[in-house]
C-alpha cells in the first residue's frame, strides 16, 4: 500500500499497556472508596491472576491457533480463498453483509462472542484477498456478533441467567417482551454497523489510500495473510476434503456450546463420548481438544508426516501467545474489581440513583448505568447474576417493566464489549487481524454513537409502552 499515510500526532500505547494501566486506576480509585483497597500484590499479581481465571479459553486460543497452523500447511485455505474470490469477482462486497447476519445470528441466539476468535485470521485473509484490509475483516465479526449479542433475543447467558434471576426473587417475566425488544434492538444495531462497515469497505476497495490502518499495521497484516501468497494454489481434490473438515470443525463447535436443552432440544443428550461432555454442554476445555482431533484428523487426510503435524500444531500456537496473554490481563481487571468488592459498591449505589424516577428518565440513566457497569464487569453472565437481582425489583417497586431491565442489559454490556478494551474478545481479535486498539476505535466510535441513539429510543419507546 504505497499510498497509506502514516498516523499523526499521539498514538495510544500497546493493549498490554493500556490494560495494565486500567487495572492500576482501578486500584488506586479502591484507596479512596468504602471497598477494601488493593494492594500492591494485588495490581502486580492481577495478570496472572487473569490469566489462572482465564485459563480455560487462553488454552483454546492456543490450541485453536495450532489447528489453523496445521490447516495453513495444506495449503486448503490459501486455495479455497483464492476459488471464493475468484467466483465473486466483482461482488466482492457480499461477502460482509452475509457473514454479519451470520454472526449475529450467533450473537442473539446463544451469546457468540468468545467463538468467534477462530475466525478472525480466516476472515481477515479472506477480505485482503477480496481488496479489502484487516480492519474491515475486524469489523465484520465483532459488529456483527456483537449486534447480536447487544439484542439478545434467546440468548441463554444473558437472557435466561436474567429471568432466572428475577425468578429468584419471586418476580416472573413476560419472554415474548424480551425478545420483542431483542428483535428490535438486534436489527436496528446490526443494520447500522452493516451500513458503516460496507461503506468503509467499498472505500478501501476503490482506492487503498482510504484505509485508516498505519504503515505498520497494514504491513504486519500483509505479512501475516498475504505475503507468499502470490501465486494461486490448486484446489486439489484433497484440500477439498481438507476445507470440509475444516467447515465441520466449525459446525460441531456450535453444536457443542448451544445449551440445547435450554430450549428443549434432547437429540444431543447422548453425546458424550468423545469429551465426557454432551453436545450443548461444551465449553473452552472441550473446544480445544476437539480442535486438537480435527488438526489431526486434517493432517492425516492430507498426508502431512507426523513431525509435519506437530510442527504445524506448534507453530500456529505460537502465533496466538500473544492472544492469550491480552485476554489474560483484561480478565485480570475483572479480578480485582471482584476481590475489592468494587463492583457491588458500584452496583449498589448505581440501583440508589435510580429511584423516584420518571420511565424515559429510568430507562435511560438505567442504560448509562449499565454502559458504565459493562466496562467494570465484561462478562455478560456475570453482569446479569449480580445486577438483576438488585434493578429488577426495584424496577417492580417503582411500577416499571422488569422485562425492559433485561434489556437495558443487554443493551448496555452490549454496546460497551463492541469497543471497551477490557474485553478479551476485541483485543484477541484486534491482535489476531493486526489492527491496533486506537485504529479500531477511531472506527467504532461514530458506530457505537449511532447505535447508543438508536437503542435508548427503542427501550424508552418499550417502557412507555409496557410501564
Amino acid at each position: 500500500m504505497t499510498n497509506q499515510k502514516k498516523k499523526k500526532g499521539f498514538e495510544l500505547p500497546t493493549a498490554y499497556s493500556i490494560l495494565l494501566s486500567i487495572t492500576i486506576v482501578i486500584a488506586v480509585a479502591t484507596q479512596f472508596l468504602p471497598v477494601k483497597p488493593a494492594t500492591l500484590s494485588d495490581v502486580v499479581m492481577s495478570p496472572i491472576n487473569g490469566l489462572k481465571d482465564a485459563i480455560d479459553i487462553s488454552l483454546y486460543v492456543l490450541l485453536m491457533g495450532g489447528f489453523l497452523g496445521v490447516v495453513n500447511k495444506t495449503g486448503a485455505l490459501d486455495a479455497g480463498i483464492g476459488s471464493i474470490v475468484k467466483k465473486l469477482n466483482g461482488k466482492e462486497l457480499l461477502l460482509i453483509p452475509i457473514l454479519m447476519i451470520v454472526f449475529s445470528l450467533g450473537g442473539t441466539s446463544y451469546g457468540m462472542s468468545e467463538e468467534t476468535l477462530a475466525f478472525y485470521a480466516l476472515i481477515t485473509a479472506t477480505m485482503m484477498a477480496a481488496g479489502f484490509d484487516s480492519l474491515t475483516a475486524v469489523a465484520t465479526i465483532l459488529l456483527g456478533a456483537g449486534s447480536g449479542v447487544l439484542g439478545s433475543t434467546v440468548n441463554p447467558f444473558l437472557v435466561s441467567a436474567s429471568v432466572d434471576s428475577l425468578k429468584a426473587s419471586g418476580i416472573v417475566v413476560n419472554q415474548a417482551v424480551i425478545i420483542g425488544i431483542g428483535v428490535a434492538l438486534w436489527l436496528s444495531s446490526l443494520f447500522i454497523s452493516m451500513f458503516f462497515v460496507i461503506r468503509y469497505a467499498k472505500k478501501v476497495k476503490n482506492n487503498k489510500a482510504e484505509s485508516i490502518l498505519s504503515e505498520r499495521e497494514y504491513s504486519q497484516a500483509k505479512e501475516a495473510f498475504m505475503d507468499n501468497k502470490e501465486e494461486t494454489l490448486e484446489f486439489t481434490p484433497r484440500r477439498r476434503i481438507v476445507l470440509w473438515l475444516f467447515g465441520l470443525s466449525f459446525v460441531v463447535m456450535i453444536l457443542g456450546v448451544i445449551p440445547w436443552e435450554r430450549f428443549g432440544v434432547e437429540i444431543f443428550k447422548n453425546t458424550s463420548i468423545l469429551t465426557g461432555s454432551a453436545l450443548g454442554n461444551w465449553w473452552f476445555s472441550e473446544l480445544a481438544v476437539w480442535f486438537t482431533i480435527m488438526a489431526i484428523i486434517i493432517g492425516v487426510v492430507y498426508g502431512l508426516k507426523e513431525k509435519e503435524i506437530v510442527s504445524g500444531i506448534l507453530e500456529g500456537a505460537s502465533e496466538m501467545v500473544g492472544v492469550a496473554l491480552i485476554i489474560g490481563i483484561s480478565r485480570g481487571v475483572s479480578v480485582i474489581m471482584s476481590s475489592t468488592g468494587l463492583d457491588a459498591y458500584v452496583l449498589n449505589n448505581a440501583s440508589q440513583t435510580l429511584s423516584g424516577m420518571s420511565p424515559i428518565l429510568f430507562t435511560n440513566m438505567a442504560f448509562l448505568i449499565y454502559i458504565a457497569l459493562a466496562f467494570l464487569i465484561p462478562s455478560t453472565s456475570g453482569l446479569a447474576s449480580l445486577s438483576i437481582p438488585i434493578f429488577g425489583p426495584l424496577a417492580k417497586s417503582l411500577g416499571f417493566s422488569p422485562e425492559i431491565v433485561i434489556s437495558i442489559l443487554s443493551a448496555g454490556s452490549g454496546l460497551v464489549n463492541l469497543i471497551t478494551p477490557t474485553s478479551g474478545v476485541i483485543m484477541g481479535g484486534l491482535a489476531i487481524s493486526k489492527v491496533e486498539y486506537s485504529t479500531w476505535v477511531k472506527f467504532a466510535t461514530k458506530v457505537v454513537v449511532c447505535i447508543f441513539i438508536s437503542s435508548a429510543i427503542i427501550l424508552s419507546i418499550g417502557m412507555m409502552f409496557l410501564k
